[in-house]
């Protein structure tokens, strides 16, 4: 309950609802500073302003404290192989967040700064201060950091997979045959909802002493970041919760029921379209889940062994292999056949500019080069024979890793994440087992295009690719 001086009312908060105790984590051994003004929640992974765990707890925490709650977000223009594309898309959702918040009552205080010194410094003034969990080596450096340098408890609350990684599993997974086996027991367990709440909560008396960065203008913010702007905006993906919510269900509507036949089919637009929206935490798939429920169907199933088996066994190999973006976490196995076939003759070798301008002799994979150029995104099954080629047409393993995880990282808006990661390495053998022996790739999954013309129409991908460039030009 929450006393709110503007109507003299309390407020229900939350109702009787649990959130998994797996789900929350304190990061250090502080206590709780009831001496400060606040209660902060350090928004960095979970960029939504719904069905987010981790603000939930903290609406509970600064209810059950008296004290008003900040929503705060760091803005870096340093990150790592981020872009104009990827900042375009981020700053739309988190313009849609701050409105939605506002609209409940909170403030979000949103700051240029690295997002962990942002957090140090408001501590301060918290005498709690919560985190959404994030999985890349810097977003848990981050973290780590505002722990052992905040004043406060600092708590973490998990919201961006179904099941809690280490709940998942205590270890790094071989396949997804492993982990699914895992999941199906517990699974039932983390399915909770997790309602809408009405928030409300008095006004912050005083403003914060920091200068806030203005988000309300998306081109003029992002006209402000010093970042690179060799990879322009897309059109075809604007991001944010309403968004996310929509391309959810267009895919129910009108996706669903084909899914499980025609998801493979290059030319034809049976995927969710829901990457980018995951990747910056824009909807939950806890929601996702939950939407699709008590619809039993061959397609459903499928959906939901790509949202939670195949996408958390991709959390599961970030989290627990620290060399989950080199060539290091390949198996030992494929490192050893594609090591025995380095001397094989390869009849086309491209460096990554070739590559990066689709200017290869393969017609399918130039495609699917241009269609990740032009709209951020590249159809799933042409994702792995994308990588594949790059293997095929390099000198060595370890140049092709780098090329691939380069230009993912670059292009695709969900790129940087864990499911791009583990889609690079499953392309060089990772939670994959051995094949037929073949020139090149050994043991490795082979892919050609000769299986593409046999198993799709290509044409009519190829055509689809080439209006989209038309249209641009």
């Amino acid at each position: 309950m929450f006393y709110n001086k503007n109507n003299n009312k309390r407020t229900q908060i939350g109702g009787n609802r649990m959130i998994l105790e797996e789900r929350i984590k304190q990061l250090n051994d502080k206590k709780t500073a009831m001496e400060r003004p606040y209660v902060v929640y350090w928004m960095q992974s979970s960029q939504r302003a719904e069905y987010n765990h981790a603000l939930e707890y903290a609406i509970r925490q600064a209810n059950r404290l008296e004290k008003p709650l900040v929503v705060y977000f760091g803005i870096t223009d340093g990150f790592p192989e981020a872009n104009e594309r990827h900042y375009a898309f981020m700053l739309e959702g988190l313009k849609e967040t701050k409105a939605a918040l506002e609209q409940c009552g909170i403030q979000m205080l949103i700051r240029k700064i690295s997002p962990e010194q942002g957090a140090l410094e408001i501590s301060g003034l918290a005498a709690l201060l919560m985190v959404d969990r994030g999985y890349l080596r810097i977003e848990r450096k981050w973290r780590a950091t505002l722990a052992e340098g905040a004043e406060c408890a600092v708590v973490q609350i998990e919201s961006n997979v179904v099941v809690p990684v280490e709940l998942a599993s205590p270890k790094e997974e071989y396949s997804a045959a492993t982990l699914r086996s895992k999941l199906k027991k517990i699974l039932p367990h983390c399915l909770a909802p997790l309602e809408e709440t009405v928030c409300q909560h008095p006004s912050v008396a005083a403003e914060l002493p920091f200068e806030a960065y203005d988000v309300s203008d998306t081109e003029k913010a992002l006209a402000g970041l010093a970042i690179d702007r060799s990879v322009p905006r897309v059109s075809d993906y604007i991001g944010g919760t309403a968004e996310a919510k929509r391309w959810l269900e267009d895919f129910i509507e009108n996706k669903l029921a084909g899914y499980s036949e025609r998801k493979n089919h290059p030319g034809e637009s049976f995927t969710s379209n829901l990457s980018p929206y995951l990747h910056f935490g824009q909807i939950s798939p806890l929601y996702i889940y939950r939407r699709l429920m008590g619809m039993d169907s061959e397609s459903q199933q499928s959906f939901l062994e790509e949202l939670v088996v195949r996408r958390e066994l991709a959390v599961n190999f970030v989290y627990y292999n620290e060399q989950y973006d080199s060539y290091a976490a390949v198996p030992d196995w494929a490192k050893k056949t594609l090591d025995k076939h380095l001397a094989d003759e390869r009849e086309y070798l491209y460096s990554v500019e070739e590559l990066e301008a689709a200017k290869t002799h393969d017609d399918f994979w130039n495609a699917a080069q241009l269609e990740m150029n032009l709209t951020g995104k590249m159809h799933g099954y042409m994702r792995m024979y994308w990588a594949k080629k790059i293997l095929e047409w390099s000198s060595t393993p370890q140049e092709a890793y780098r090329k691939a995880i380069y230009l993912n990282n670059k292009y695709l808006l969900d790129g940087r994440d864990p499911n791009g990661f583990a889609g690079v390495s499953w392309c060089f053998g990772k939670h994959d087992r051995p094949w037929g022996e073949r020139a090149i790739f050994g043991n490795v999954r082979f892919m050609n295009d000769k299986g593409l013309k046999r198993k799709f129409d290509m044409q009519l991908y190829l055509e689809q690719v080439a209006e989209r460039a038309r249209k641009r030009n």
